[in-house]
């Protein structure tokens, strides 16, 4: 690994050639503080046409069987989804907003978290050794990536055998509302193309919210 981490107040900051690497999010971080309404009032209702209660739901159902692993949280925003998650596992989420990663901090802390890490840093170039994680979780990211193949690539480099991955993702076959959303939109045939060029598997669930795609994925060495 050509970098250098830096922890500070609880986030890891990545460091090349003695330089921080900075990153532009989304909504900046000004809009980190109003980011749960802006989902809750705008994005799942007027954008998606989804429920954010079925959303959690959703992962509800699927993480609670999770138990003493190592897991990773793509585009993790304030953690929000770990409150679901089993306390038993070790969390790690990164962000490129700073913003929500001192959100995320304190939501980890209020859902009984002992054992995590946060970085600010980019899913294309994640700063871990191969092998680490059992899971990795990507909640509304996928369309904001840049080089979906090279994250797939640096997602399979750092999973377990058999690791599992589970995403959600607006894809445009399900805007009926024909809403802007932002990023690329993949359809579901689309992305299992991609993912399975990249030697994953791809299936998705038959869980139906609105423009969002519930998916799992894996692969084997």
């Amino acid at each position: 690994m050509n970098f250098e981490v830096v922890k500070k107040g609880n986030i890891n900051y990545i460091y090349k050639s003695n330089k921080l690497l900075k990153y532009k999010p989304w909504l900046g971080d000004l809009f980190s503080f109003f980011y749960d309404n802006i989902m809750k009032k705008s994005v799942f209702p007027k954008k998606f046409g989804s429920s954010l209660e079925k959303h959690y739901d959703f992962f509800n159902s699927e993480l609670k069987k999770f138990d003493n692993f190592i897991i990773l949280d793509l585009a993790c925003g304030n953690a929000s989804i770990s409150k679901f998650l089993n306390k038993s596992n070790f969390y790690y989420g990164i962000d490129i907003s700073k913003g929500l990663l001192k959100n995320a901090i304190k939501n980890l802390n209020v859902n009984g978290f002992q054992n995590f890490e946060l970085y600010l840093a980019n899913a294309s170039e994640l700063p871990f050794e191969d092998d680490k994680f059992d899971v990795c979780l990507c909640n509304l990211a996928i369309n904001f990536f840049n080089d979906l193949d090279k994250v797939l690539t640096e997602i399979k480099r750092v999973l377990k055998d058999k690791g599992v991955f589970i995403g959600v993702v607006p894809v445009p076959e399900k805007n009926y509302r024909n809403s802007k959303i932002n990023g690329t939109l993949y359809s579901e045939k689309k992305l299992e193309s991609i993912f399975e060029k990249n030697g994953f598997n791809f299936k998705s669930y038959n869980y139906e919210n609105g423009a969002l795609l519930y998916f799992k994925s894996s692969f084997t060495i």
